[in-house]
């Protein structure tokens, strides 16, 4: 019995295994690559990584990979093997290749791995870090033209890792990502996060090459304004500093397409906040803490008045994060103004 193809299948939460994708009109002319919008890390986080198992040699392959990504992103990555790591790595040779796809990773329980290196070929590690900062499979591309054989992919689902059905593997494969779920929307060929498919498993014998390092569009697009940019101004990890109970609110803007806006707060007195803000802008907000920007609380698109963003949270003593940007990345921007109030 011949070996089935080394492939990375999608690790989708349960939560979204059949979750309604909405369509809207694709636009042309944008930055490559594709980033599934409400998962990438606070721009400037030091992601911790735990390994559980793997050799010496393993290890040193997978570091040097993931220093890949880092050498363009405005991201870190710390090998301490910390308990509470972001990013926990196994390398069980039956289970393939896979990787929760960014933030998704905090919803995993931290005995658990996030990542599995069941091979390490090529650029497979590179390829399962970009999973683990934010990007999906370069083949979901909305502009992409893969002709799919797909009773022969329905097939190879139904089989480990992931066991899927006929109906989940035509959604989470077979269906391309809808565009209003994506940053970027031009096909890279090149792009490391195309993984290999056999040609047996489109209708027209053509197979996707294996691309074992960064495309040039990769490194673009992951230091670009929809990811992770170390040197544009208002997104570079710079943090404003916010006060509770204020005597008037802080005024921010998104500047320009793909922004995001980075503030932080301190509670001393235990309690019930609202952070919100206001204006026309239609924002989304996340929160992190207490004292980490990776331990994500609570996130909201349209709680708070007409289309701005609200959360309510029970915050104990610490240092916490607040991460805005426009809910239309491709094309949101203008200004508004944000408090943080202790309620109770």
């Amino acid at each position: 019995m011949a070996k089935p193809p080394k492939v990375c299948f999608d690790r989708i939460l349960p939560s979204e295994m059949m979750k309604l994708q909405q369509t809207v009109p694709d636009r042309p002319g944008q930055v490559r690559g594709i980033s599934p919008i409400g998962k990438t890390w606070m721009n400037g986080s030091t992601l911790h990584v735990r390994f559980m198992g793997g050799t010496p040699q393993q290890k040193k392959l997978v570091k040097e990979q993931a220093g890949w990504w880092t050498e363009h992103a405005n991201l870190s990555f710390v090998f301490d093997d910390a308990p509470t790591a972001e990013i926990r790595i196994a390398f069980d040779e039956n289970d393939g290749a896979w990787s929760y796809i960014g933030t998704d990773a905090k919803t995993i329980p931290v005995n658990q791995p996030t990542m599995n290196l069941g091979f390490l070929d090529g650029g497979t590690a590179a390829h399962e870090f970009g999973h683990a900062i934010g990007l999906a499979h370069e083949h979901q591309n909305p502009a992409g033209g893969i002709q799919w054989n797909e009773q022969a992919v329905i097939r190879a689902m139904a089989g480990a890792p992931n066991f899927w059905s006929e109906a989940q593997t035509r959604h989470n494969i077979l269906r391309k990502y809808a565009a209003n779920q994506i940053n970027g929307t031009e096909f890279d060929p090149k792009s490391v996060m195309l993984y290999f498919f056999p040609a047996e498993w489109t209708t027209n014998g053509i197979a996707t090459s294996r691309n074992e390092v960064l495309s040039g569009l990769d490194k673009q697009f992951i230091a670009g304004a929809k990811m992770y940019p170390k040197s544009k101004p208002g997104v570079t990890g710079t943090v404003t500093e916010l006060k509770v109970n204020p005597r008037r609110r802080t005024a921010a803007s998104i500047g320009t397409f793909g922004e995001e806006d980075l503030f932080r707060f301190r509670v001393d007195q235990p309690g019930r906040h609202v952070i919100d803000t206001q204006g026309s802008t239609d924002v989304y907000m996340k929160l992190f803490g207490p004292d980490s920007q990776t331990a994500l609380i609570a996130e909201d698109d349209d709680s708070g008045i007409a289309s701005n963003a609200r959360i309510a949270a029970d915050l104990i003593e610490g240092e916490y994060f607040v991460q805005i940007r426009h809910w239309n990345r491709e094309s949101g921007k203008g200004d508004y103004t944000i408090s943080v109030r202790r309620t109770r």
